[in-house]
């Protein structure tokens, strides 16, 4: 689904402010309900192996800073 189609769906009032060129400029507004659905959606949509991705890359950043923290003695 389109970013701007689940702006939409989660009660955001999705605005085309004006057009150059070939590119768009759109402003947004809503409650904060509907910008609680809209990162709902967000989250959902999310396909499991990026999720699985940026996991694996968060541990290993965690895994790299603990063996390279000054403390830790490495042979």
């Amino acid at each position: 689904m389109d970013i701007i189609d689940m702006a939409r769906a989660s009660g955001i009032t999705v605005i085309l402010d004006g057009r150059i060129g070939r590119e768009e400029y759109q402003s947004v507004c809503g409650s904060l309900s509907a910008l609680q659905r809209f990162a709902d959606a967000v989250r959902h949509c999310e396909a499991p192996s990026d999720i699985r991705r940026r996991g694996q890359a968060a541990m290993n950043s965690r895994t790299r800073a603990v063996h390279s923290s000054p403390g830790n003695i490495q042979e």
